[in-house]
């Protein structure tokens, strides 16, 4: 299967018709989709498919218990499936396939890995769904404690646990799994670039290496009121909880200005949500990212005083401090593919989560002309996309190679 072949095949897949965007959330008829393309793409190669406790899939070339057990673990690639709301085509699909590619044009060539070399399908790293970003390997790793995933619950008050029982998983047997994690003896995560850095350089560079993910989080935000009529109760007899979430909003932009960090409240939840109706509860989630870790600490700091002003409530749902990757794979990677840029990112991704967990990690991103993403209009051209595939067999030709 040739790539192109295979991102056609995944184009249809959770495709809303109107927007353009893509509604692939964790544990959906859409996930189990993308799930059973995955294990038919393992399968066609000859891979070894594992599932771990948590769900994530995994696709081996190579034993990796015996080169464990030799003090040899494995390479492993990939990202991950799911999207964001109407997200774009790119954000996560793109390392599946490439890693996928790679593999193939490492056989084609002849290429015997002395390690063996991982494709993986971590779930659930949007956070789309239960409000949590790379839940998947959260748990995996320990991150995130099992009994906090089976609780969390989605838009429509169904939990992680009821969802994993209706897609046929046993939700007793989510947790950490230190087996799988020992499997990974390096990590590199292919992913779309999300902004226009490369875009911008004087050079033709359609690929650089990751330096850091920025400290990030995200924290749910809870004002309350009273329910009354819209149009018969008059202003000052009103108590209404969208005041308290207008503040917040409008907190969190000049907070993000003050400290120098970006800020978003991009997700709204109102009761009763009528038209015709006062807000009694709202509650939305604050998404706050910078380069340094206090001054995102002041962004939400500074939002909770508004909140609390209002009789609200600013609880932490997630954080993820600063994560650099490891430099010297950074450098001996952006070497081994002739000087390519090292440049930062204010994504999270997975691989900031195995980062944190000790696994030696390290990300490539392709150059995105529109410098859009978690939209239809997030964008890499074919041949970038190719140049991606050729960078990764040439990283993992170098890490799972005879002398790596």
């Amino acid at each position: 299967m040739t790539f192109s072949s295979m991102w056609r095949d995944l184009a249809p897949v959770g495709r809303d018709a109107s927007s353009g965007g893509y509604r692939r959330f964790a544990w959906t008829r859409e996930d189990a989709t993308l799930r059973e393309w995955f294990a038919a793409e393992a399968q066609r190669r000859g891979l070894d498919l594992t599932v771990d406790r948590v769900g994530n899939q995994w696709a081996w070339w190579g034993d990796p218990d015996a080169a464990l057990a030799a003090g040899r673990p494995g390479v492993v690639t990939g990202s991950h499936l799911d999207s964001v709301p109407d997200g774009g085509a790119y954000d996560g699909p793109l390392g599946v396939v490439s890693a996928l590619a790679a593999v193939d044009a490492l056989r084609d060539s002849g290429f015997e890995p002395d390690r063996p070399i991982g494709v993986v399908n971590f779930v659930d790293e949007e956070g789309a769904r239960f409000g949590v970003a790379c839940a998947g390997s959260r748990v995996l790793t320990g991150a995130m404690t099992a009994d906090r995933a089976r609780s969390l619950t989605d838009g429509d008050g169904i939990s992680m646990a009821e969802a994993l029982s209706a897609a046929g998983r046993d939700p007793h047997e989510l947790g950490p799994d230190s087996e799988t994690v020992r499997r990974i003896g390096t990590f590199v995560e292919l992913h779309v670039e999300q902004g226009r850095h490369l875009s911008t350089l004087e050079t033709d560079t359609p690929v650089a290496v990751g330096s850091d993910i920025w400290p990030h989080g995200r924290w749910r935000i809870r004002t309350l009121g009273e329910a009354n009529h819209a149009g018969t109760t008059r202003l000052e007899d009103r108590d209404d909880a969208m005041l308290g979430f207008a503040a917040a909003v409008i907190a969190a932009r000049r907070a993000a200005e003050t400290h120098g960090c970006v800020a978003t409240l991009g997700k709204v939840a109102v009761a009763p949500g009528g038209v015709n109706a006062i807000a009694s509860e709202v509650t939305g989630w604050l998404d706050a990212r910078g380069a340094d870790e206090d001054a995102v600490r002041r962004v939400v700091a500074d939002v909770t005083e508004v909140v609390e002003e209002f009789g609200g409530l600013v609880v932490e749902d997630s954080w993820t401090g600063s994560t650099p990757f490891d430099p010297g794979l950074a450098r001996r990677i952006a070497t081994r593919l002739g000087g390519i840029p090292v440049i930062g990112t204010g994504a999270g991704h997975d691989a900031g989560i195995l980062a944190n967990a000790g696994v030696p990690t390290a990300m490539l991103f392709v150059r995105n002309p529109t410098g859009i993403s978690h939209s239809p209009e997030e964008f890499a051209t074919s041949q970038d996309c190719l140049v991606g595939v050729d960078a990764l067999a040439t990283v993992l030709t170098d890490l799972a190679g005879e002398h790596a």
